[in-house]
């Protein structure tokens, strides 16, 4: 059995209490004095970067991070020799078989947690520059961060890079090429790349929102015919599973109906996004078209809300959470005491991921 300080049944909670504590901090200068995180060497961020690389990706090779075993068994089968055997994905076995010769699977799994969080970091920096650390904090501090950086490793390393992708604004070849990049790693982020070029070609923000409202009552009472119309659409196996099959891998998410809790989630991001574009006429182009793509990952995830392991779909939103709720407060000045509201929003964001962790 493998020797760690900290138990791993420990390893959820402490990260959960260090961003908490990280946050306290953080909220406890916003709202003394109108702090505004600007650091042309962000050395917290940095900070942040090394700690949860070094904390998530070294952490002991255990049943308690679930999907961590199979991706241990099938990296220990590569450096056997096995060959790979899938037709889907396959640039991420590739990844596997190439890492499994060179390195140990503990070194592999510092690298998942690399490409799973310097492309956030590097996303942050991007799009804010030296205003960057709010926001790649929430990165951290948001709902499924955790848990796709431990046990849907594959899905949160495409996501991050979907990320990273978009908040190329000038490098569009680049840009592509990680849209790419994302979709062979695992091919459910064809929804928010599919999203990312419809919103290429159509901008009206309330149109979109239109659609995504119409979409509640279309799922409420279609009785299973989305789920059904999608699987059948050619998506591989382990994802149709996702909308037709039963609880198949225990999943703590898993629930078959119309998710009520989770809508009422995402809406917190759909009103932001509300907020700040149709009320407050905030006009930055790269925020337009992310809260457009947002708005149409989630479509499509309330069209097939009754479906288990509808957590999994809503993800494909979810990820983008933090940049439609936090990245406007950086570029604009929105409200007279705009750190205090900024303070409340950060302690409202963490406040359902700490709840949730709480619960479950």
């Amino acid at each position: 059995m493998e020797y760690s300080i900290i138990p791993p049944t420990y390893y959820t909670n402490v990260y959960y209490n260090f961003i908490l504590l990280v946050l306290v901090l953080d909220v406890i200068k916003l709202l003394k004095k109108p702090a505004e995180f600007q650091s042309k060497k962000n050395y917290k961020s940095i900070a942040l970067l090394i700690i949860v690389v070094l904390y998530m990706g070294l952490r002991p090779i255990s049943s308690v991070f679930i999907d961590m075993i199979a991706y241990n068994y099938i990296f220990n089968n590569y450096a056997s020799g096995a060959e790979i055997d899938l037709i889907t994905d396959v640039t991420w076995f590739y990844f596997m078989r190439v890492c499994s010769s060179i390195m140990t699977a503990k070194s592999f799994f510092l690298i998942c947690a690399v490409l799973y969080i310097f492309p956030l970091y590097k996303a942050s920096k991007n799009l804010l520059g030296g205003n960057m650390y709010i926001l790649f904090l929430m990165f951290l501090a948001s709902f499924s961060f955790w848990s796709y950086g431990v046990n849907g490793i594959r899905n949160g390393i495409a996501s991050s890079l979907f990320i990273l992708a978009i908040s190329l604004i000038k490098k569009k070849y680049l840009k592509y090429g990680l849209f790419v990049l994302a979709y062979l790693i695992h091919g459910s982020l064809i929804i928010p790349v599919a999203a990312y070029l419809v919103t290429l070609f159509y901008k009206n923000t309330k149109h979109f929102l239109l659609v995504w409202l119409l979409c509640i009552p279309l799922s409420l009472f279609s009785g299973g015919v989305f789920e059904m119309f999608f699987s059948s659409l050619g998506f591989e196996k382990d994802r149709i599973g996702y909308l037709t099959e039963g609880n198949i891998h225990n999943d703590t998410f898993a629930y078959i109906g119309f998710r009520w809790d989770f809508l009422i989630y995402s809406t917190t991001a759909i009103y932001a996004g509300y907020y700040f574009i149709i009320k407050r006429k905030f006009k930055d182009i790269v925020y337009i078209q992310l809260f457009n793509l947002y708005i149409t990952a989630n479509a499509f995830w309330i069209l097939v809300i009754n479906a288990n392991f509808s957590n999994r779909f809503a993800y494909l939103s979810w990820f983008l959470m933090a940049l439609i709720i936090f990245y406007p407060f950086f570029k604009m000045k929105f409200f007279k005491n705009q750190n205090k509201v900024l303070a409340t929003t950060i302690i409202g964001y963490f406040g359902f991921t700490y709840l949730m962790f709480l619960i479950t």
